[in-house]
């Protein structure tokens, strides 16, 4: 077995949801790609007795490794170096030459506010330059130094892990990461790890129970499941397969992957990890075309999505949030009668809304989006999570365009996160030359392709609200 390690992640704030942890997932991907597995990561408060509870459990656990992130700070509760000088039996010391260097760098805060409690200052620098004797001392990126602490000598052949010492902030902590690889404690520990391997398979329009038949399939057919690391998982509608192996097992890999295409040919659509984001994008750039968008329910998070991504401004002039039929009619052309004959969360205002975008934007593709993202405005005919979602090409002739209505499961953000997921996968096969037959009425797409577990759906109501979608 590999190198495993823990990382344990510090701080009241992230325990109790005020503060989102980014750095557990950092850390782990960062380990993965120097062959380490991640065993284990524990949220702790600050507090001693629970810190050195995670520190003993992982060390129980067999694992070499524990990075520790937060809790390097100046004030009274930040104690990580404390503690961790005390788990791995080492006395705590002042590094001169390490307070000196933070004084160095609070010289311009003191500059700054000359008013300031010079003493406070110097007691919290001291502080943070009290750490365990013998470890490894990363130069700060902030005010905190970090730390990379083995055992003292007197635990040699315990199982006591080394212990890197990381600060909180995500910034901090990514930059302060490469020295602290580079540390001869460290290059020790990653004497033992491997070598792994590993892929990631998209798929869009079936339920993740799916996967769970295909892996029995896979298993019956005679692969060797066991070799791998499989783990899936249901992403704003999407799922995801990341399979992981150590050297020695690619040829399970392959056949596993062979099972997979054999069975979900029609909606893999990403065998290398790629997002669907990241196609649309290639796919824009890589023709010259452009798209731009009229969003209802969605609110411009269709809009964001395309965005994100660098160049963006290549492909995208902009987009449209109509959310009130007013809005609809105003900027992207809606005719205000096409609304009160057919509703706003109808086919043919989707349509509209698409070719709106395109005709105000001057773009060569338009997608308009319009639904019930609830909790409330639903009825029997038009429940919450109903979206019409069009997307239309208009440098063709005739235009093409492909039109859909799905119900979408979860609650208002999972409505409208999965909004902007169907949309992209719908530019993406128009862009790869799919499209309705001219004049066809839309079809009713499988709950599966919604992102919603099972069952299909009834025709779109007709009647539409007075300002627009929910």
């Amino acid at each position: 077995m590999s190198v495993r390690a823990g990382v344990v992640v510090t701080g009241t704030e992230v325990l109790t949801g005020r503060v989102v942890d980014r750095n557990g997932p950092w850390l782990s991907d960062q380990l993965f790609a120097l062959g380490v597995d991640h065993a284990h990561t524990v949220v702790v408060g600050d507090r001693d007795d629970d810190m050195l509870a995670a520190l003993g459990f992982f060390a129980r656990q067999g694992l070499e490794l524990i990075i520790t992130s937060g809790g390097l700070g100046p004030t009274e509760d930040d104690r990580t170096a404390e503690i961790v000088g005390r788990f791995q039996g080492r006395e705590m010391v002042l590094d001169e030459a390490t307070e000196a260097r933070i004084w160095e760098i609070l010289s311009g805060l003191r500059t700054r506010w000359p008013h300031l409690d010079e003493d406070a200052i110097r007691r919290a620098n001291r502080k943070q330059a009290v750490v365990p004797r013998g470890a490894a001392i990363l130069p700060p990126v902030g005010t905190a130094p970090g730390l990379v602490v083995a055992p003292a000598p007197s635990s040699a052949g315990s199982r006591f892990p080394v212990v890197v010492v990381l600060p909180g902030p995500p910034r901090e902590l990514q930059a302060m990461w490469p020295a602290a690889v580079e540390t001869a404690e460290f290059r020790a520990v990653l004497a033992g790890a491997s070598s792994y391997r590993s892929k990631m398979l998209r798929l869009f329009g079936i339920p993740e129970s799916e996967i769970a038949a295909t892996m029995r399939v896979a298993r019956e057919g005679g692969v060797d499941l066991d070799a791998l690391e499989i783990t899936t998982c249901l992403r704003r509608g999407e799922i995801e397969i990341v399979s992981r192996w150590e050297p020695g097992a690619d040829d399970v890999y392959r056949a596993f992957e062979d099972v997979v295409r054999s069975r979900h040919a029609d909606v893999l659509f990403s065998d290398d990890g790629r997002s669907v984001d990241t196609q649309v994008a290639d796919m824009l750039r890589s023709s010259g075309i452009s798209v731009a968008c009229a969003e209802s329910c969605t609110g411009g998070l269709l809009a964001a999505r395309l965005t994100e991504l660098d160049g963006a401004s290549e492909y995208f002039p902009g987009g449209l949030v109509t959310y009130a039929n007013e809005a609809k009619s105003e900027l992207a052309g809606v005719p205000a009668s096409l609304i009160a004959e057919h509703g706003a969360v109808s086919e043919e205002v989707a349509k509209a809304l698409a070719d709106g975008a395109r005709a105000a934007l001057h773009a060569e593709v338009g997608v308009g989006i319009t639904g019930i993202a609830g909790p409330g405005g639903g009825t029997e005919g038009k429940p919450v999570g109903t979206v019409w979602l069009s997307v239309s090409r208009g440098d063709v002739d005739p235009v093409a365009r492909l039109t859909r209505r799905v119900h979408l499961p979860g609650g208002r953000a999972d409505v409208r996160d999965r909004s902007t997921t169907v949309a992209l996968h719908l530019l993406r096969r128009l862009l790869m030359g799919e499209s309705d037959a001219p004049g066809e009425r839309a079809a009713e797409p499988s709950a599966a392709a919604a992102g919603e577990p099972s069952g299909t759906h009834g025709p779109a109501a007709t009647e539409g609200g007075p300002v627009g979608d929910e």
